[in-house]
């Protein structure tokens, strides 16, 4: 049915909405939070989120992740800033990245190359430009990618991190790639790339959907009511409830009025229809 479709539809989406709702609270946790719905199944990633065996989520504990080919290094973090409490880059320019003192600290991708004996970095990615999209669609279970630019003097570079979905454990990342003059690339597997999927095929139906309306109809005039009352007319307590008398009446009202159904339907009593007795002459 159609309206069963537009009901399992608009559930999904109300599921979205709240879960929309609190990786803003959480800035970290938002940053690497991608959700889609596919065939009435909600597909979330939350790459921040803890793990039973990685409490802090795709972030390394290390406070980045290093992955060194030839004399070109690259360290990076995902879903935050870098924070080196150990092997730091030594670059002769980090302008862009905390300067040679704390150098990577104000950035989440830097990538060094040897220039003549020495280090030079360039800063490949910003925490604030992160972004997350799935490596396929029709195939949600491979995982995600993590991309993020930065702006240099001379390029515009970036980074893409592919998070393969792997439950066993983490491995990588062992190499990247080079794509044009300053895009980077590199893969790692991770069980925080597997999504958690949300299915629904059956649905509420269309009476469901409209009882699920109902209630909140109720819920927000109850809800209006006793603030204004409380605020506005100075009631408090219990009695701030609008029409207290009407809903404590209520089922009073409820039970009289089934009984007196169940009478119609039944019929006169018995001991109404025998009232009168024959007389015999």
């Amino acid at each position: 049915m159609i309206i069963g479709n537009e009901s399992r539809r608009l559930l999904l989406l109300l599921v979205v909405l709240l879960l929309t709702i609190e990786l803003r609270v959480n800035s970290v946790t938002g940053l690497c939070e991608h959700s889609f719905i596919d065939r009435n199944k909600l597909y979330n990633f939350s790459l921040a989120s803890p793990l039973p065996r990685f409490p802090h989520g795709v972030l390394s504990e290390d406070g980045f992740y290093k992955v060194m080919v030839n004399e070109t290094v690259l360290w990076f973090q995902l879903c935050s800033g870098m924070i080196f409490n150990h092997d730091p880059p030594r670059c002769v320019d980090c302008s862009d990245c905390g300067g040679p003192s704390r150098c990577g600290m104000e950035c989440s991708a830097l990538v060094s190359k040897n220039h003549g004996g020495y280090q030079v970095c360039t800063t490949i990615g910003h925490v604030s430009s992160t972004n997350v999209s799935v490596i396929d669609e029709q195939n949600p279970h491979k995982g995600v990618i993590v991309r993020m630019s930065g702006s240099g003097k001379e390029h515009n570079c970036s980074l893409s991190v592919s998070i393969i979905c792997d439950s066993n454990g983490v491995q990588g990342p062992d190499s990247m790639e080079i794509l044009g003059t300053c895009d980077y690339a590199t893969v790692l597997r991770h069980p925080s790339g597997c999504a958690t999927i949300f299915s629904h095929e059956r649905g509420f139906g269309w009476f469901g959907t409209l009882m699920i309306i109902i209630i909140c109809l109720f819920g927000a005039y109850l809800l209006a009511g006793t603030v204004y009352r409380h605020f506005f007319l100075g009631v408090h307590g219990i009695a701030a409830i609008p029409n207290l008398d009407f809903w404590a009446s209520l089922p009073h009202r409820t039970q009289s009025f089934l009984s007196s159904l169940m009478q119609k339907i039944r019929g006169p009593s018995v001991s109404h229809r025998n009232s009168y007795s024959p007389v015999n002459f």
